[in-house]
């Protein structure tokens, strides 16, 4: 291929432009006209349609909106899956890294060249307002882009000590079969992040995409197979728990990357390290789980800065993160005014559709959402008390009420658990000390910030927190491929950080040959 210049990110839409807003309420107009989408089981070249058994994905703010509609997979088209994934394989793990990256780069331009449109698909299915619908394509782009380069690096091998009469090489290889079992709210981005990695690589995919967003995950395989990618190496199988379960379990799965929850997560983890009779490997699992993020406010804090970086932090697209800011740890002696600002800045949130440009807190994914969201707002209320609630909302929709929650006792589940909502808690902290020895203690370790003046603080912070994304007077989401690596520790995940230099590592393995180059005559 032909050499590429540096990578760069893809520069989001400018949304105040009267034009660009235009186009974007005219491709939803395309889009609805086309709802609702059919998402068939594609396992290499042959399609099953939607028949009797269907998933169906619907718009979250508007639930009799029919967005997808879904073939259901069974754990018979998982064994099709995996083995035509295995002659899918033997093939592309041959082609070389260059042309894979072509294939990468390729899939690229077909989703630049139909980014608003795939915007849109968000905004209807997992109601994800404009900004950051555009901002997950945007991600998906940067993946496909970063890790085609990467590959490119990485297939050059590492460099050895040679001693004369020896040449030794390091080389990395596919390991084969790629489970990847992705989440709902980066519906586009994620999924591409773990299939890119793992397709650049020489690996073949089975991609089994959250039941709430299989419309997007076609338009994903859409644009892998556009791109290049042979249809053995990359298969749709849309489905729910049991079908990701039985990927897990099937002894010719390789790898498996998953992006979600911590106990879906751990079971994951359990069933893999079962190893069947005649399976022939160890299965690697990467997953990328929850976190319960802590943000860190010092007496000398600005709170200028701190208050809409943590608010937005919390609250945009209604807290749906893992990344999110779930906890603010407050030095005492700012508490109530840093409480009354933020409970400012919630109270004129504007709830709302996601489509209507405005809108900063969409509602949730389903309706189970919103009952959990609630009950844990029920029970902050129960134990602590109420220092802000935004707007309702739309009647109809999943929408929750932002809300923040202060003096809850340290023993709160609200405290503890992930609540994946829209609710924040303040809580009084002696000091920085004090907020640190908080965040150790917690199982979770993703995101964390800090807003602090000090230098001295700055580098107190750094060394004690067990965070695996540390953001110092800035918001605590919005990692960007290339610039944060984004990963979490305990807890919150397993595996090297997407988006950043060592992530291909989990889908090759390494081989070094050594060769005795001193001969002694010539073979005639």
């Amino acid at each position: 291929m032909s050499l590429l210049p540096p990578f760069s990110n893809e520069p989001v839409l400018e949304l105040r432009r009267p034009a660009v807003r235009a186009q974007l309420t005219e491709v939803l107009r395309r889009l609805d006209e086309e709802l609702p989408l059919s998402v068939g089981v594609l396992i290499g070249s042959d399609v099953r349609p939607p028949d009797d058994a269907v998933i169906n994905s619907t718009d979250p703010g508007e639930p009799d909106r029919l967005v997808a509609v879904a073939a259901r997979g069974g754990t018979g088209d998982v064994s099709l899956a995996v083995e035509r994934a295995q002659i899918g394989f033997a093939n592309w793990r041959g082609v070389p890294a260059a042309q894979r990256a072509e294939a990468l780069i390729a899939a690229a331009n077909w989703l630049r060249e139909r980014r608003l449109e795939l915007a849109a698909l968000e905004v209807r299915e997992c109601a994800k307002p404009w900004p950051e619908a555009d901002a997950d394509v945007c991600e998906a782009i940067d993946f496909l882009e970063y890790y085609a380069r990467a590959a490119v690096e990485l297939a050059a091998g590492r460099a050895l000590l040679q001693l004369p009469g020896e040449h030794n090489e390091l080389r990395y290889v596919p390991r084969g079969v790629v489970a990847v079992i992705s989440p709902w709210n980066f519906p586009i981005a994620i999924p591409c992040g773990m299939t890119a990695a793992a397709l650049v690589t020489g690996n073949a995919v089975v991609l089994k995409p959250a039941e709430q967003s299989p419309g997007c995950a076609l338009r994903l395989v859409q644009a892998l197979r556009a791109g290049g990618v042979p249809t053995d190496a990359i298969s749709l199988l849309p489905g729910e728990g049991d079908v990701g379960a039985e990927l897990v379990r099937h002894p010719d799965v390789q790898t498996v990357a998953f992006t979600g929850s911590l106990p879906v997560g751990l079971e994951i983890v359990r069933t893999a390290a079962d190893t069947a009779p005649g399976q022939l490997h160890i299965k690697r699992v990467l997953a990328e789980l929850g976190g319960k993020n802590c943000v860190v406010v010092d007496a000398d804090a600005d709170l200028d800065e701190a208050v809409p970086a943590i608010v937005s932090s919390a609250f945009v697209y209604a807290g749906q993160k893992c990344s999110a800011a779930a906890r603010v740890l407050v030095h005492e002696a700012i508490f109530e005014q840093l409480a009354q600002r933020i409970a400012g800045a919630v109270e004129v949130l504007i709830v709302g559709q996601a489509a209507d440009l405005g809108t900063q807190v969409p509602p949730v994914i389903e309706a189970a959402a919103q009952a959990r969201v609630v009950r844990y707002r029920e029970l902050a209320e129960a134990e602590g008390r109420i220092v802000a609630r935004g707007e309702a909302g739309p009647d109809r929709g999943w929408f929750c009420q932002p809300t923040v929650a202060a003096d809850l006792p340290r023993t709160s589940a609200v405290l503890r658990e992930e609540v994946f909502g829209p609710l924040l808690t303040l809580e009084r902290i002696r000091d920085v000390a004090e907020g640190c020895d908080i965040v150790d203690g917690l199982p979770y370790a993703l995101t964390g910030g800090l807003f602090a003046r000090d230098p001295a603080t700055v580098r107190y912070v750094r060394e004690r927190s067990p965070v695996g994304n540390l953001y110092v007077n800035r918001g605590i989401t919005g990692a960007m491929v290339g610039r944060q690596p984004f990963g979490g520790n305990r807890l919150s995940g397993t595996g090297s950080k997407a988006g950043g230099p060592d992530y291909l590592l989990h889908f090759v393995e390494p081989r070094a040959v050594t060769e005795n180059t001193m001969r002694h005559g010539l073979v005639v």
